[in-house]
């Protein structure tokens, strides 16, 4: 492990991010380029104190879930996120592990769709990037610790979501649920993120176990979901699915019907998000 060239990666790849690029509004002048390290370690779910240490050459070695969680929120490229893991002392990451970084032409999709909630989810179902509305109606991912960003694990485990996937759903969409999952590990064997998350699972949840041990495999597809909100009240949205095939993503889509109890649900959604962005 180098530490010192570890330190010096860190801090360029720091200065490099544009807040804006994460999500971080500019809400006081910035005297520095890039991101603090306060929100790189929120970011990334370790603590400020971790960071400076590594900023410092004073940290042990990281784990290979810590290098993927920092390269994520550094946004760093695959060259980028090699080095970084060469010169903490781990090997790169390879095909088995889940793509997790969003590429910029998808953001601007989700930027632009102004009327929809629409999030991005990796093969796992972990909440990549989400638009306005998505986090009006679901709540904001960002803001949470990086493993509870994940829609499956909300709906066994429960969260911290504003709104939350009903729990109570038929047998079958639950069984696809996990079926996706098991598909996603049998793609990515290797992934650490992933194994602990079935790990916690199927520990945490009956019903989760139960269901995996049927072994059955599952695709994401077009659902009818119903959504608890704690404002609104239980509402069925349509959630389309878009693929990303080469990132082996997919951005989530809610609309409905008008004159359905579910556009009028968005229609508040809306107005409740066009407000804040004014206060």
């Amino acid at each position: 492990m180098d530490r010192t060239e570890l330190a010096t990666v860190l801090r360029n790849a720091r200065a490099r991010v544009d807040p804006d690029d994460v999500g971080l509004p500019h809400r006081r002048r910035r005297q520095v380029p890039g991101l603090r390290r306060e929100e790189v370690a929120r970011l990334a779910g370790v603590s400020v104190e971790y960071v400076v240490r590594l900023e410092q050459a004073r940290a042990p070695k990281p784990s290979e879930q810590v290098l993927a969680a920092l390269s994520r929120a550094l946004r760093m490229g695959d060259d980028d996120r090699d080095l970084l893991y060469r010169l903490a002392g781990s090997e790169p990451p390879t095909a088995g592990f889940v793509p997790r970084t969003v590429r910029p032409s998808v953001r601007r999709i989700l930027d632009r769709m102004t009327g929809m909630p629409a999030l991005v989810l990796s093969a796992a179902s972990d909440v990549l990037a989400q638009n306005v509305l998505a986090a009006t109606l679901l709540g904001d991912f960002a803001a949470m610790p990086p493993r509870e960003r994940n829609i499956i694990r909300g709906r066994f485990l429960g969260g911290g979501l504003a709104g939350s996937l009903d729990p109570e759903e038929d047998e079958a969409s639950a069984a696809h649920c996990v079926g996706c999952l098991r598909a996603a590990q049998a793609r990515y064997p290797r992934d650490p993120e992933l194994a602990a998350l079935v790990a916690e699972l199927r520990s945490g949840s009956e019903r989760f176990d139960e269901l995996w041990r049927t072994g059955r495999g599952g695709r994401r597809r077009p659902v009818t979901a119903t959504i608890r909100h704690p404002e609104y009240g239980p509402v069925d949205l349509d959630g389309d699915v878009l693929l990303v095939p080469e990132a082996d993503q997919c951005v989530v889509v809610y609309s409905a019907e008008r004159g359905t109890r579910g556009a009028e649900v968005l229609d508040r959604i809306r107005g409740a998000a066009h407000a804040a962005s004014h206060f």
